[in-house]
């Protein structure tokens, strides 16, 4: 393992970690209905790390590079995560379309649809894993550039020693 692959390992997967788990929780993945915000966050997140974890400045591609494999690795932690709640969830969904029906009536529209059997929630989770992976690859990669821009460290100075004057 070469030391490029190093330094971006723990970023990633912290950065990851962060898109992945934030945005697969119930009530708390409604920031991303801001603007991507968890997705955005694995991104700045990485490339905070990145420079936190080297004494040079990083470049805006190193932060892209961090930002696009942790949006990518946090559509993963995403589809891990979010899987169970959605089988834990989706009875209790189905059983409030449900609810709703009855309580409609009779002269509500047939709303079946909306309450989707097993083979509803495979496809789902599959287009929810497709569609982060579309996300993570380009929002996570613009926090990425947006964490280089914020977190990038000054470039060191050189020293002036001072010499005693020649005679």
């Amino acid at each position: 393992m070469n030391t490029t692959t190093n330094k971006f390992t723990q970023p990633v997967v912290i950065g990851g970690l962060v898109m992945g788990a934030l945005s697969a929780l119930p009530l708390i993945n409604a920031g991303n209905a801001c603007c991507c915000l968890w997705v955005i966050s694995g991104g700045v997140v990485a490339a905070y790390l990145l420079q936190q974890n080297q004494p040079e400045p990083i470049t805006t591609g190193d932060g892209a590079l961090a930002g696009l494999l942790a949006g990518l690795l946090g559509a993963v932690v995403y589809i891990v995560i979010s899987t169970p709640v959605t089988i834990l969830i989706g009875p209790l969904e189905r059983r409030l379309v449900q609810r709703f029906i009855e309580m409609a009536g009779s002269s509500a529209p047939d709303t079946t649809m909306f309450a989707p059997g097993p083979i509803g929630l495979v496809l789902g989770l599959i287009f929810s894993f497709i569609f982060m992976v579309m996300l993570g690859a380009i929002f996570s990669t613009l926090g990425g550039v947006l964490g280089a821009a914020i977190f990038r460290k000054k470039p060191a100075q050189p020293t002036i020693i001072d010499l005693p004057p020649q005679p």
